[in-house]
């Protein structure tokens, strides 16, 4: 398989840290592949019409983009217990915690894009640091849940997102006052999923 790839998008480290967590990280050759706002990849856009990362094309050559639906198809692939739990209540509780994490990181990349503009726009600024803050007082009051279930795409979503805020963001300091959080980010940080795929400039 072929990933299109960077090291510093948390959604393809999502898909890494879970290929790693499934033991198919060695089936997936890393193609680096620029992606930006207004700067378009021709030769992604053959695969991706939309032009972002990850892509995957797999080993009978079929295409797949969105890091969810990669993930979910490298979890048709392993012997071992799905990182989508099949059991209902299971399944709804990791995709919920998927979807705060998922959510975390579209803000953090839209908050990036900001930071990044001549002139950034306060109020968006404003906005995106309140929606963050509130994720993670959100998730401070998860972690009985969280701490307690197996490892599932919720886990690694969560891991990543606040990876990511570490990596754009450690003036944030978004572990002051969310001793729990903070914890069990310290301790799945050490993961060696995680530290397979820990964000870069390259």
């Amino acid at each position: 398989m072929r990933l299109h790839w960077s090291p510093r998008s948390p959604f393809v480290r999502k898909v890494m840290a879970f290929a790693h967590e499934t033991g198919l990280a060695g089936r997936i050759e890393c193609v680096r592949s620029v992606v930006e706002m207004t700067r378009l990849n021709p030769e992604l856009m053959r695969l991706n019409p939309l032009n972002r990362i990850p892509t995957l094309v797999a080993d009978d050559g079929t295409v797949l983009f969105d890091s969810t639906l990669i993930c979910e198809y490298l979890d048709e692939l392993h012997p071992g217990a799905r990182l989508f739990p099949e059991a209902p209540r299971e399944r709804w509780e990791a995709l919920r915690w998927h979807a705060l994490g998922e959510g975390m990181m579209e803000i953090a990349v839209l908050w990036r894009n900001e930071v990044l503009r001549d002139l950034p726009a306060r109020e968006y600024l404003n906005a995106y640091e309140s929606k963050v803050s509130a994720c993670i007082e959100f998730l401070e009051q998860e972690m009985n849940s969280l701490e307690k279930a197996k490892i599932s795409i919720g886990h690694v979503a969560l891991g990543c997102a606040l990876g990511y805020l570490d990596f754009r963001f450690p003036e944030l300091r978004w572990r002051d006052g969310r001793p729990r959080a903070a914890a069990w980010h310290e301790a799945f940080a050490r993961r060696p999923s995680m530290q397979a795929t820990v964000p870069k400039e390259d």
